[in-house]
């Protein structure tokens, strides 16, 4: 029986900037939530700038995570970031765009044409859309659970994790849910040395950006089902959270 391995996407794309000579002040906003992964992570963390966050959920209709996961993902927020403003959720479904599958210029390209929240004043925003089909990327081996592909951004893959999850011999889905949430999260934090500068030496020589204590939520398969039996979600070792600590988190 082939064994199917969850993997996490890092995606590094190249943007597009404003030009010098744009004055359009809506287009030098939205590009301040369009920067590459890990940019913002001291933003997000600490609150010398924004000093509370939005977190703009969107998910295809009948594919919206469960509230426990939201629950965790803002307790998580809540340990490791200051925002003394407070953390607002916002949640709304979209029709199914219909596809088998979504690569990553599709997925940029729905979360140009819906996202609301950018940052505005003393206040982060974060876009995290849930989608109703697998990535294109997947393999009969290997399948991909969430991508952070933006400062501010990152999508699951919610069809893939009820697939992987609920059942028999597999992890719930909240837990499954949660973890994915929280490592893809942990990558737009900068994790692990993708914008936040390690301490110590832990960065896994063998899947880059990912910890190298098995573990930690930021081990390059603790997303993996197999991993998740036991019905605990992964938390941070010590040295993603000095990581953290050392940029202005908690």
């Amino acid at each position: 029986m082939k064994k199917i391995i969850a993997v996490f996407v890092l995606a590094f794309f190249l943007l597009n900037s404003c030009s010098p000579s744009d004055d359009n002040s809506d287009v030098i906003v939205k590009a301040n939530n369009k920067k590459t992964l890990g940019t913002s992570a001291h933003d997000l963390l600490s609150e010398d700038k924004f000093d509370s966050m939005i977190v703009e959920i969107v998910y295809v209709e009948g594919y919206e995570p469960t509230a426990t996961a939201i629950n965790n993902f803002v307790s998580f927020l809540n340990t490791r970031i200051n925002k003394t403003g407070g953390i607002t959720i916002q949640k709304r479904a979209i029709p199914s765009p219909g596809n088998d599958s979504y690569t990553n210029t599709q997925i940029i390209a729905i979360e140009d044409a819906n996202r609301i929240y950018y940052n505005e004043g003393s206040q982060i925003a974060v876009w995290a859309f849930f989608a109703d089909a697998k990535s294109s990327t997947d393999t009969s081996t290997s399948v991909v659970l969430g991508t952070a592909y933006r400062n501010t951004s990152f999508v699951i893959y919610e069809n893939t994790v009820r697939k992987l999850s609920g059942g028999l011999y597999k992890p719930s889905t909240v837990v499954l849910e949660s973890t994915v949430i929280e490592h893809e999260f942990g990558h737009i934090l900068g994790l692990t040395n993708a914008g936040t500068a390690m301490q110590s030496s832990h960065e896994d020589s063998e899947h880059k950006r990912h910890c190298n204590v098995s573990s930690c939520l930021m081990f390059w398969e603790a997303e993996s089902g197999s991993n998740l039996l036991g019905g605990t979600i992964p938390q941070l070792d010590t040295q993603c959270i000095a990581d953290l600590q050392a940029n202005g988190g908690k």
